[in-house]
């Protein structure tokens, strides 16, 4: 039978006085020791705090410098897809304005304008290489645009219909009075040589007349947004709205007679 010895008892007590010693006053060298040290762990847990927020400052920082970057990114492509589906639907009008129409068309994109104040014209992407010819009418689905002046193998000049320089025969659909419309390089167009007891109004449409050497019989030119008499009295003129918007011409049509 195991039997301790006398060392090995005396041992034993001491060792479990000393816990209990500790277990006894442990919990007031804790307290004494947090109120001895309370000023270095409260400066500890600050500096800890600011370098915790410094850490996730700059992870942040360059998170939203990500997003943003995303962002952009999605604008950029929303922007294009909304340009493609713009240009696609003004293609699909033209293409069922074309099929629809007893002309026979030629389209063509804008590539450039008139860089001057004193005439009013657009370079087209498309030339004699696609039987385009100078004196050729241009419309697009609104309405008249103007004619072709100068044409080349890949490239043609557009005079649109609100230059000065341009003359249109027309007539009012309505009365078939007839007149000129000239362009005044600003929103509208002037019908001039009306007399003074022509049957026009206010809201009446302006089509091209059978007098045109230029340009087919019936094209849509404008509405009637005004009426007034010449300085001399003895006629009068119309303030015609153009059908088509001249400014921001993106593609056109070319009537090949």
């Amino acid at each position: 039978m195991f039997k301790l010895s006398r060392k090995t008892l005396i041992n034993f007590i001491f060792i479990a006085c000393a816990v209990f010693l500790v277990s006894l006053f442990s919990p007031f060298f804790k307290n004494s020791a947090q109120k001895t040290l309370k000023p270095q762990l409260t400066f500890i847990g600050a500096l800890k705090r600011e370098c915790v927020g410094i850490i996730f400052y700059h992870r942040n920082m360059v998170e939203l410098a990500r997003l943003g970057n995303e962002t952009d990114n999605l604008r950029r492509k929303l922007f294009d897809l909304r340009e493609v589906a713009q240009e696609n639907a003004r293609l699909k009008s033209l293409l069922g304005f074309k099929q629809k129409s007893p002309y026979r068309l030629v389209a063509a994109r804008v590539i450039a304008s008139s860089p001057d104040s004193w005439s009013s014209s657009v370079i087209i992407d498309k030339g004699r290489y696609s039987g385009i010819k100078r004196g050729m009418a241009v419309i697009n689905t609104q309405g008249l645009i103007g004619r072709v002046i100068e044409s080349a193998d890949n490239s043609s000049k557009v005079l649109l219909i609100n230059d000065p320089g341009q003359g249109v025969s027309s007539i009012v659909q309505r009365s078939r009075q007839e007149g000129l419309v000239s362009g005044s390089l600003g929103a509208n167009l002037i019908m001039r040589y009306l007399p003074d007891e022509a049957q026009i109004a206010v809201g009446d449409i302006i089509i091209t007349s059978e007098l045109s050497q230029v340009y087919p019989k019936g094209l849509l030119v404008g509405k009637v947004v005004n009426i007034g008499k010449e300085f001399s009295g003895l006629s009068r003129y119309a303030v015609v709205k153009p059908a088509a918007q001249l400014s921001g011409i993106e593609e056109v049509l070319v009537i090949i007679p």
